[in-house]
């Protein structure tokens, strides 16, 4: 290692690279990493984190001011690419384009790292075959106040329903309050029927397990784990494998034994605590390629369902509306419209209120103190899951909305929809000009 003014030159696998404020603060709350320590991390699982974004194209997610500050979405490789990093060129259902990064060695990683990625992802496809998934992805997203347990039952669920799919899951924690299970797979069917599989796979779980498990995209309607079917639609990312999470903690997304799942703590897998595991027990998914599955059997369940009903279900909001898709629009709108429409009776307040929109969570959380403190009577009534705090995700950045759902208060007691307080939807102005 060398230094260069205010930065540190790696030697890595005979390349260069250079971390520029190597002791800029990018954990200081509970744990505290600078950049370089952060690097550092990168690169002593380096074999394991390559295994989730080798050969695939990168989203970058830069914290440029470290996990407490803002992210931003980059999709657009950097100008000062070093020649020996590839890029691929990507198409978005919104029919842009751009040049990605695909990351194939530890000097690229660590590179990417200097950018402010702290979290990885990963596309899942390959640069040769970028229309063709290789990679099914489960995403199991707890509601508000669900436990662990649940979420640990449900993806046990998920592996013995995979198996009897003829199909291999490879868990791992989200490094956040759920988990993954990843499914290679042949590249021979596109986005949207990797997402058709994915659904009826999330209905499957649903039916199985119907009080720990949900596979309604809206809010409303969930409980328990949510099976977040809509990560395989084209331009989903997810956190990959040895992510390192924005949380306190600074906890990875490690990948599990089978065996474990039944037992583990996501609290328990750390910056400080993984490099010895893998170490000592090497990466739990070095086969992940060794046996792509086929998706045959899922689709023929999902056109079961579709003959007993089920047809397509929600697409992320940004996606342009899919010709089998149900209306975009939550089940208590529909049905508040459908009131006003046949029955001449005075129109009652919508179920859910919007707290907050903010590009800081924090300052979005505060928001929902304020309003629970204007209406104590009604803030007594909510339960854990009447608070829905979604991460948001526009074009380039993201950001917090919160909303409370009125569904145990009594009509009389609902107060009316105010300004939300903070109100920074950062999406609000783009949405409006789509429209024009």
């Amino acid at each position: 290692m060398m230094k260069d003014g205010t930065a540190e030159i790696l030697s890595i696998e005979g390349r260069e690279v250079r971390v520029t404020n190597p002791e800029k603060p990018y954990f200081s709350k509970q744990t505290k990493l600078s950049k370089l320590e952060l690097v550092r991390y990168y690169l002593s699982v380096a074999p394991g984190a390559l295994n989730g974004i080798r050969d695939r194209p990168l989203v970058l997610k830069r914290f440029v001011d470290g996990a407490e500050g803002q992210a931003f979405y980059q999709k657009r490789a950097p100008a000062n690419v070093p020649p020996w990093l590839r890029t691929v060129t990507l198409s978005f259902p919104s029919g842009r384009k751009a040049e990605e990064i695909v990351v194939d060695d530890a000097a690229g990683l660590a590179w990417v790292v200097n950018l402010g990625c702290i979290e990885l992802h990963p596309h899942p496809v390959r640069s040769g075959n970028l229309e063709h998934p290789d990679e099914l992805r489960v995403d199991l997203d707890p509601g508000p106040g669900v436990a662990w347990e649940d979420v640990r039952r449900v993806a046990l669920e998920v592996k013995v329903f995979l198996e009897e799919m003829g199909l291999r899951g490879w868990p791992k924690t989200s490094g956040s309050r759920g988990m993954h299970v990843h499914v290679r797979i042949e590249p021979r069917w596109t986005f949207v029927e990797v997402r058709r599989a994915a659904l009826a796979l999330s209905r499957a779980i649903e039916r199985r397990a119907p009080t720990l498990a949900s596979s309604k995209w809206w809010k409303e309607e969930r409980h328990g784990v949510f099976l977040d079917y809509n990560q395989n639609a084209k331009d989903r990312t997810t956190c990959s494998a040895y992510s390192v999470r924005p949380l306190p903690d600074a906890r990875v997304s490690t990948p599990l034994h089978w065996d474990e799942v039944p037992d583990c703590n996501p609290a328990d897998f750390t910056v400080l605590t993984v490099p010895k595991r893998f170490a000592d027990l090497g990466d739990p998914h070095v086969g992940i390629d060794g046996a792509p599955g086929s998706l045959e059997k899922l689709l023929d369940l999902a056109a079961e369902d579709e003959v007993a009903g089920l047809g397509d279900a929600p697409w992320p909001p940004h996606f342009r509306k899919m010709e089998d898709e149900p209306p975009r629009v939550a089940p208590s709108r529909i049905r508040r419209a459908a009131t006003k429409t046949t029955v001449k009776t005075p129109r009652t307040r919508a179920p859910l209120l919007t707290i907050a929109n903010s590009s800081s969570k924090d300052a979005a959380l505060a928001g929902l103190e304020g309003w629970k403190n204007r209406h104590p009577e009604v803030a007594a009534l909510l339960a854990v899951d009447d608070v829905l705090i979604d991460s948001m995700r526009g074009r380039s950045s993201t950001w917090t909305r919160i909303r409370v759902n009125l569904r145990n208060v009594p009509e009389a007691l609902r107060p009316a929809q105010e300004t939300p307080d903070p109100d920074d939807d950062p999406t609000r102005e783009w949405r409006r000009r789509a429209k024009q």
